[in-house]
């Protein structure tokens, strides 16, 4: 259970001291590719990979003073290097650094997000296969509509996560960029070989750029957590919905000692759910937060930065959370496969007006008159709680089209499944 709740490998990436060793990954980087053009001597590059390194404590109290954080770290770095610290950050600006870093992090991050999502469809998918036949009630507008098997909803939620990981796919190729290109992006004081080499050796690609990298390309990145958490709460909202009292058909894991409130013993409740269903909410304004990023003044201003000091780490580490958690509902919920079946029965089989419907207009009947015949055998039934086709068989307009044995026909609920095998086929297999 503790694991459920443990983050350190992504809070990692986010950490200050991770922060700053990527920035120094992006400076050696750019010291090695002025290395291999001739820039720096050999000796001097050997001294400044042996040497360079860093100090938080050391940074920040340089940073109290210098309020640059860029700067305060530079010092920090040049203070180990000595001399030669005179050949990093040649020609570079800070944004160079801090966002080529940025895009290092995110990718580190949505490399892990990626790894959860796709667990959580296998978790989805084995689910889907063991609950393949098993019926439950369909409900549209939160009314009981036609059965389905809770192997169909697992399904389609399998679905739709598989989508979102080739969304996060996607994002890591759109954050792959960097820019190495100065001041206002015009290679003014640093070559373009230059860019292009210490990239290439960072995995990004170079994109037009002026001070910093243009924040559309960071907006997709958002989006797709955003999209990721919606889904997940989609699900937990289903399962929240499911455990309700008068329903329960799925209830959350309730472990040895947990209490459910501090007023009234009995109560379990669907706790996880609802902290998903919070926290992707988050998720969705921080999109918000990186698309208000896209306007910046002229070539740059400093705006987005504070934002993405909060975002970056929020959205990614909140995403594994709440992908943590629902990996941990769905391998752990329990189902209760009897009440689906005992739901089913409760509305006294009038989920099988289509059925009836089709077969009076199969038989001659007008559609419209059909449609008005069974709704108003339908609501009956409702109303006084008498079983549906027990009204069928004793309504004239009824049996001048169906016999008996053809309405009792008609209330075979395995009808509605005799496509499962084929969904299931079509799924799976176009989605593995």
């Amino acid at each position: 259970m503790i694991e459920r709740y443990s983050l350190p490998e992504i809070s990692k990436i986010w950490s200050v001291e991770n922060k700053y060793a990527a920035w120094l990954k992006v400076e050696l980087a750019v010291c090695a590719a002025y290395n291999k053009y001739g820039k720096i001597p050999n000796a001097s590059l050997d001294a400044i990979l042996k040497n360079a390194k860093f100090n938080v404590i050391e940074i920040e109290e340089t940073e109290e003073t210098a309020k640059h954080d860029v700067i305060a770290f530079l010092t920090n770095v040049a203070k180990y290097v000595g001399e030669d610290s005179r050949f990093i950050h040649l020609g570079l600006t800070s944004s160079d650094i801090v966002d080529t870093s940025f895009s290092l992090l995110l990718k580190e991050s949505l490399s892990l997000i990626l790894l959860k999502a796709e667990a959580l469809a296998e978790s989805l998918k084995k689910k889907a296969i063991q609950y393949k036949y098993s019926p439950i009630m369909g409900r549209t507008h939160g009314i009981h509509a036609e059965p389905v098997t809770f192997g169909f909803k697992l399904l389609i939620f399998y679905e739709e996560i598989k989508r979102s990981v080739e969304r996060i796919r996607s994002a890591l190729n759109d954050v792959s960029f960097g820019k190495l290109s100065g001041a206002v992006g015009t290679y003014a004081n640093i070559p373009s070989e230059i860019e292009k080499e210490a990239l290439n050796s960072l995995g990004l690609k170079p994109l037009l750029s002026n001070q910093v990298i243009q924040r559309d390309i960071y907006a997709g990145c958002f989006y797709c957590l955003a999209v990721l958490g919606a889904s997940c709460e989609k699900i937990a909202i289903e399962i929240r919905h499911l455990m309700r009292t008068e329903v329960l058909e799925v209830e959350e894991p309730f472990s040895m000692g947990q209490k459910g409130s501090s007023a009234m013993p009995h109560k379990k409740n669907p706790i996880a759910s609802e902290n998903i269903c919070g926290l992707s909410r988050v998720l969705r304004s921080n999109l918000i937060a990186a698309l208000e990023n896209i306007p910046l003044w002229h070539e740059r201003d400093i705006s987005h930065s504070s934002v993405e000091r909060i975002i970056g780490p929020d959205s990614t580490i909140l995403s594994y959370y709440i992908l943590s958690q629902l990996i941990y509902l769905i391998d752990n919920m329990i189902v209760h496969e009897d009440s689906m079946v005992k739901n089913i029965d409760i509305t006294k089989g009038v989920i099988f007006s289509q059925k009836v419907l089709l077969s009076l207009v199969n038989k001659g009947m007008l559609r419209e008159d059909a449609y008005k015949l069974v709704q108003s055998i339908a609501h009956e039934s409702i109303k006084t709680r008498t079983e549906f086709k027990s009204l069928l068989k004793v309504n004239r307009n009824v049996l001048q089209y169906l016999t008996a044995g053809e309405i009792d026909g008609l209330f075979d609920i395995n009808y509605y499944f005799r496509y499962m095998d084929y969904i299931f086929e079509r799924s799976i297999k176009s989605k593995s």
